[in-house]
């Protein structure tokens, strides 16, 4: 009986167009991605961005804390409880969203442990809608806040709300606290 001999087929040299085709689906080296349009450029409105979203490291965040403290004491900015100055924590009215341009100061407000877990990353409308007077106490306690938010717990309070955050802000009044 002879034997047989399987022998391995010859390898074939790809036609050019499969080599081709071959070649275009193998994965590219990768590439730098432009950093154009991410604020980085060099214009009059970019550096003006670039100064008003720059990143808060820890130390802006205490000196934050600090300057909040010294104007409004301890107290939560949503619902005015005094809490010990340990317990009072720092948080983003407009939530950021791992977004660096709202770690600026006229975002941030003075709020207790309490408050703070409750809002989580919850949207300021949602927030202040949920119980009114909480935009009363951003009235009173955000005068330091953007334009935009402050004019949204104005409108959100309403006339009596604002009269009455204007009240509680006076030291004078005599049921302040």
């Amino acid at each position: 009986m002879p034997s047989r001999s399987n022998p391995k087929p010859a390898a074939h040299p790809k036609p050019a167009a499969a080599a081709h085709a071959a070649a275009k689906k193998a994965p590219a080296a990768k590439r730098s991605r432009s950093r154009r349009g991410r604020g980085g450029g060099g214009g009059a409105a970019s550096q003006e961005s670039a100064l008003s979203s720059m990143p808060t490291g820890r130390a802006a965040y205490a000196e934050t804390r600090r300057w909040l403290v010294a104007r409004h004491g301890n107290t939560c900015a949503y619902c005015a409880r005094k809490v010990r100055a340990q317990e009072i924590t720092l948080d983003h009215v407009a939530p950021r969203r791992g977004m660096t341009a709202y770690d600026r100061r006229d975002n941030l407000v003075l709020c207790c442990l309490a408050c703070n877990i409750a809002k989580a990353d919850k949207t300021t409308m949602a927030w202040l809608l949920a119980k009114r007077n909480r935009a009363v106490q951003l009235i009173r306690f955000g005068g330091h806040l953007s334009e935009g938010l402050v004019e949204m717990a104005r409108d959100l309070a309403g006339p009596e709300g604002v009269a009455l955050a204007e009240r509680l802000s006076d030291p004078d009044y005599p049921y302040s606290d």
